[in-house]
């Protein structure tokens, strides 16, 4: 990746966290901390990899994301709104009872929104589904789903997995969000889905670790997911929670609660601040 590319897409995800923030400090309720820490993948996705057109966002030969930890829209809608799909000022009707942006995604409603999802482990079953139509359509469109890691305590999600590996899904790439937190505090101590890497790979799947806030990782594991025949990859990506906010990175009480005000403003003015760095 050439450093231009690298600095525009560092910003994008700047741009990202700040519309996560204006997202749920505007609803007053949310899930700002695995939003924050996936920016930067979805930016890579959605600003570099996905073949997709905001203007014809059903298109069928269009790539597909399905967030699969439901929760995390406010990192979805942020992405899909500075992708172009509908205006970036409707981030601040998130969750009113009068908008579209829901709590959870809704492809219904949502412009760019493949799949509805929000009751976890349900997300990744409906990427297979995708990816198997994908291939008996005889389509080159791939699939992309991101998981929370303690998401992976539902047993649908190693279901999903192994019918993945017995139809060898290699237009799919699973992206686990391995910040180490969820709701109840430290993955390993609610239930323990250690060791991930290898759980994948016993479920014959093609497995790559990466840091998830290093574009040139994210970059090298998307490409060698493409090239990889006969399995589909996970993508384990070691991520912050709350990445970006200097009072919210690993810290489990931001999984799903949204800052006052002045937390709010304090969060912006640094992401605002670490834009100024870039430029």
């Amino acid at each position: 990746m050439d450093d231009k590319t690298r600095l525009q897409l560092k910003k994008t995800a700047t741009l990202i966290r700040k519309g996560i923030i204006t997202a749920v400090a505007s609803a007053g309720s949310g899930h700002p901390g695995g939003s924050l820490s996936i920016a930067d993948i979805l930016t890579y996705l959605y600003f570099v990899e996905m073949k997709i057109d905001p203007r014809n966002p059903k298109d069928p030969d269009r790539d597909r994301l399905v967030m699969s930890k439901g929760h995390c829209t406010p990192g979805l809608y942020a992405a899909l709104a500075h992708r172009g799909f509908f205006p970036i000022e409707d981030l601040e009707s998130f969750r009113q009872a009068d908008s579209y942006l829901e709590g959870h995604p809704n492809m219904n409603k949502v412009p760019g929104v493949d799949m509805s999802t929000g009751s976890l482990g349900q997300g990744i079953a409906a990427a297979v589904g995708m990816a198997l139509a994908g291939k008996l359509d005889k389509k080159d469109y791939r699939v992309y789903a991101i998981l929370g890691d303690g998401e992976l305590d539902e047993g649908q999600v190693w279901e999903a997995a192994m019918a993945a590996a017995h139809y060898k899904l290699d237009n799919l790439t699973a992206i686990v969000d391995y910040n180490r937190l969820q709701i109840d505090g430290d993955i390993t101590k609610v239930m323990n889905p250690e060791p991930i890497a290898d759980k994948f790979a016993a479920f014959g799947w093609n497995v790559i670790s990466i840091n998830a806030h290093d574009f040139d990782e994210i970059e090298k594991a998307v490409n060698q997911a493409k090239e990889y025949k006969g399995k589909p990859t996970a993508i384990v990506a070691h991520s912050v929670k709350g990445k970006g906010v200097s009072y919210m990175e690993d810290q489990a009480q931001w999984h799903g609660s949204a800052p006052k005000k002045e937390q709010a403003e304090q969060a912006l003015a640094e992401l605002d601040e670490y834009l100024k760095s870039l430029e």
